[in-house]
């Protein structure tokens, strides 16, 4: 039986070994993949965060507000303030000009007197507070009052200009705007005391906010760009043996061979298991050869390495078990597919719409619920939670157990089904 199993091997690698296209296809087109994708990912990444982003700002104010945003955007150190173009100043109209066409992401425009406006307000307020406890006529207090009309801040953004980013925009500018309002409140009360600033407010923040991760040793481990695609795309390169193994299989059956193993002594289960070790061999060596790129060649390309760190039997046993499931489905599709025509196409476009569900080129997280019930049912999705277990959240064995079931239940299914089918096909 070995000997049988050996030699149905041999004949399987001996048709991969002549294929120079497919081999191509197999390995080097993951790989050219996964560097492609991750410099795109770090060129768009760089462009939000790696450079300095121009913002124009009109300045109607005048006063001691504009000169604070203009200082905190300046310091933030993502944003460039532009005032001016071509030497001269700004107003409204030709800065919401500007963004609209698309020359810039963001305009702010102050109001008028919003300095003095603000200290009023603020004043005005201390007073009835210091009034109350003076026990002063109120009626003079309130007499005194100026009614002061609300001020709007316009931000002019561009329209392809990205929801989040302008989420977070917002809501910076409301921070510094009440941290503003805040200080000058403190100020009015120590001049109204007479006091010192240092001896009765402190004005510094008592909240901060500390992310904290999953620990490896010493160090937070966080996630990253090459942390997501080389597991990710190294599961789309092993899912793609699909087109291959069921090409195959469907060339076997048009070509008489399958009639010829079929009538020696040889049983149907031995067949597909020559197919299942040189197919699972096969995404092994693809897997391990996405690995080097991530460690040695990312480097070399100004990416962060890939780190594998004491996990490498658990990323081997995950790529071995997401293996199986693809093979799986490719002896599957090529035992119910009749022509080449059927299972290439098929093949291809299901295994994207799987890569697309599970999570390989977007995120779950930020799925519409439907589909993040959807993700689920991917076999795609169970091995990248699985490798997310093991990179990120420093998953044991125990943790990663119920994806690897998974995915062997998913291989015994399908590969139950092919046989069932052939079976019942030969028998009608």
């Amino acid at each position: 039986m070995l000997y049988k199993l050996g030699m149905a091997i041999r004949k399987e690698l001996l048709l991969q070994s002549r294929d120079v296209g497919g081999l191509i296809i197999l390995f080097v087109m993951p790989m050219v993949l996964l560097i492609t994708i991750t410099m795109v990912q770090k060129g768009s990444f760089d462009s939000i965060t790696g450079t300095r982003i121009p913002v124009l700002l009109v300045d109607n104010d005048k006063g001691e507000i504009a000169q604070t945003v203009r200082k905190e955007l300046g310091d933030i150190g993502s944003f460039e303030v532009v005032e001016k173009v071509n030497g001269a100043i700004l107003d409204e109209k030709e800065a919401k000009e500007a963004v609209f066409k698309g020359d810039y992401q963001l305009a702010i425009v102050l109001p008028p007197k919003l300095s003095d406006d603000l200290n009023l307000h603020i004043k005005q307020n201390v007073d009835k507070v210091m009034a109350e406890f003076s026990y002063s006529d109120s009626d003079t207090v309130t007499a005194a009052i100026t009614e002061i009309k609300k001020k709007d801040v316009n931000l002019y953004f561009d329209p392809a200009t990205q929801e989040s980013f302008k989420t977070a925009i917002k809501s910076s500018i409301d921070k510094l705007i009440a941290t503003i309002e805040k200080d000058k409140v403190y100020k009015v009360f120590q001049e109204e005391l007479g006091v010192n600033e240092e001896a009765v407010f402190d004005n510094g923040q008592i909240l901060q906010y500390r992310e904290i991760g999953p620990e490896a040793g010493r160090n937070s481990l966080k996630p990253s760009a090459v942390q997501h695609n080389v597991p990710a795309w190294s599961l789309f390169a092993i899912f793609f043996i699909v087109v291959p193994l069921s090409i195959n299989i469907v060339k076997e059956k048009s070509q008489g061979t399958m009639v010829r193993l079929i009538t020696n002594p040889v049983p149907y289960t031995l067949f597909l298991l020559g197919k299942t070790f040189t197919y699972l061999l096969v995404s092994l060596i693809q897997f391990y050869l996405m690995l080097l790129v991530g460690i040695y060649v990312f480097p070399l390309l100004d990416l962060p390495a890939f780190e594998v760190g004491h996990h490498f039997l658990q990323l081997s046993a995950m790529a071995l078990f997401a293996g199986l499931a693809a093979i799986g489905f490719g002896i599957l599709l090529g035992t119910i597919a009749t022509t080449q025509e059927q299972s290439a196409p098929f093949g291809a476009t299901f295994v994207v719409i799987l890569a697309a569900v599970g999570g390989v080129w977007v995120p779950v997280f930020v799925m519409p619920a439907i589909m993040q019930t959807i993700s689920k049912l991917s076999p795609m999705n169970w091995a990248l939670s699985g490798f997310y277990d093991i990179l990120l959240r420093q998953g044991s064995w125990l943790a990663i157990l119920p994806n690897i079931i998974l995915l062997l239940l998913f291989f015994m299914l399908t590969l139950l089904i092919a046989v069932l089918y052939d079976k019942k096909k030969r028998t009608i």
